[in-house]
């Protein structure tokens, strides 16, 4: 039951060989047995919800291609259950909430088995810059499944439980590389979506402007399936009301190879690359070469411009404060956790320099709007402006590498496996403008069907 697939699951459930039940044993086994740190809680209710999606399917009663699927979601999605939604902080140990989160309540609705909560970066690494990715104080440090190699964050057992077989899916959230970095990191696929694609409504916030969730996966397919769930409008998130008449396709549209497509690529990343790294990113440029794709060098304007987290230190203080306001907590405002982590020293073993960043500011100051500006100007200008120019079909960059531009833009992106170098996995990420998430379905597919480089890591 190892590397199963959405698609390979329902063919042998079909044909008599696995139940939903059978194959969340397998997981919880796995997840019992193997010390990767990558779950915080699990769900003591997986096994009878998925013995009941098994007799709904007896009966002839099959939801979605999700249904019976065990997913995973990041510890800080909301769930009206038997588990805590902390974002692995002390602080917000017992928030057990009244309502699922939008996104939960679509994966029910179709069936899927939500078995766990994994564990992050804690606050989505918004706590402090000495904070290694993949920790947080009530999960401990996540672990890589592929080597003793950096996890990526902030979603880390999001995309450790799907690489590890902890679950078949997983989704994670991200404000600017949270999804892409850990799915590069472990080898996985990674839909950051367009924001307002997917609603934010119970998800425990860093920024209203970038946040958003999406599907972590094995293969291309399989993010498609989960994003076509979780996908849609929610009256609770007016970010979604730009997709209160879309609908997403079907299927992903097959393409047979890239020509006439024009990508983009920068070498201003190359900095913050090894070097081994450069050439296997060099390689997958080559790949999209070989299919028929025209491969352009481009420059980003005012990176300097860009190169900040302004933003984010309003927001976060704003958002996480509408978000404590109602829960049965002590701490009710980003003052109260920062005074409780005081208190409790054993809370924050790297500090909260970024939390208390945080909450000096006030988001009705004008630096705020001058800030949410230039983010606009500069990141969703100059990407629209090198699209424009060059006549571009997509974006490529090196893992997670330039993902601070698209996500001040709001624009989408998938990450595919592109190899292995001596620091770890390593991906290749499309990225394109608003709603064009379709497109980059069909671009990540052909690449992964012609490139089939993903390997499942070994165990000792």
């Amino acid at each position: 039951m190892r590397d199963l697939t959405i698609k390979r699951f329902n063919k042998l459930y079909d044909e008599g060989k696995i139940t939903s039940e059978k194959l969340v044993e397998f997981y919880l086994e796995r997840i019992s047995s193997i010390s990767l740190n990558a779950v915080l809680e699990i769900n003591p209710d997986a096994l009878f919800i998925a013995r009941a999606m098994d007799e709904e399917r007896k009966n002839n009663k099959k939801r979605s291609n999700l249904h019976g699927v065990p997913v995973i979601i990041k510890g800080n999605i909301d769930t009206k259950d038997k588990m805590q939604t902390t974002g692995g902080a002390k602080a917000l140990l017992g928030n057990y909430v009244n309502n699922d989160a939008f996104l939960v309540k679509k994966l029910r609705e179709a069936g899927a088995v939500i078995i766990g909560k994994s564990n992050l970066t804690e606050f989505a690494n918004f706590v402090s810059y000495e904070m290694p990715n993949g920790y947080s104080r009530l999960g401990g440090q996540t672990k890589n499944p592929y080597g003793n190699f950096d996890v990526g964050g902030s979603s880390s057992g999001s995309a450790v439980a799907v690489a590890a077989d902890f679950a078949l899916v997983s989704i994670g959230t991200e404000t600017s590389g949270s999804i892409l970095s850990p799915s590069s990191s472990n080898s996985c696929v990674g839909l950051k979506p367009t924001v307002g694609t997917v609603s934010r409504n119970g998800i425990i916030p860093i920024s209203y402007t970038q946040d958003t969730a999406g599907p972590i996966t094995r293969t291309v397919e399989d993010a498609f399936e989960v994003f076509r769930i979780i996908y849609g409008f929610d009256l609770n998130d007016p970010a979604t009301y730009i997709v209160k008449n879309k609908k997403v396709p079907e299927k992903i549209k097959e393409i047979s190879d890239y020509s006439g497509m024009i990508f983009g690529y920068s070498k201003q990343f190359f900095n913050w690359l090894t070097h081994e790294q450069i050439l296997l990113f060099k390689d997958s440029l080559k790949k999209v070469e070989k299919l028929n794709g025209k491969v352009v060098e481009i420059k980003f304007e005012n990176l300097d411009k860009i190169n900040n987290i302004n933003v984010l230190f309003y927001e976060f203080k704003h958002g996480i404060n509408n978000y404590l306001k109602d829960k049965d907590l002590q701490v009710k405002t980003l003052t109260d956790v920062i005074n409780f982590n005081f208190k409790n020293k054993d809370a924050i073993p790297y500090g909260q320099s970024i939390l208390l960043r945080s909450d000096t500011t006030d988001i009705n100051e004008r630096e705020y709007i001058e800030s949410l500006l230039n983010d606009r100007k500069y990141a969703k200008g100059g990407i629209d402006w090198l699209f424009e120019k060059y006549n571009l079909t997509a974006l490529l960059f090196p893992a997670n590498y330039g993902a601070h531009i698209t996500a001040k833009a709001k624009y989408p992106s998938i990450t595919v496996p592109a190899g292995y170098t001596d620091t770890g996995p390593f991906g290749l990420t499309f990225s394109a403008r608003e709603f064009e998430e379709e497109k980059l379905f069909s671009l990540a597919y052909l690449f992964e069907k012609n490139f089939p480089i993903r390997k499942i890591p070994l165990e000792k």
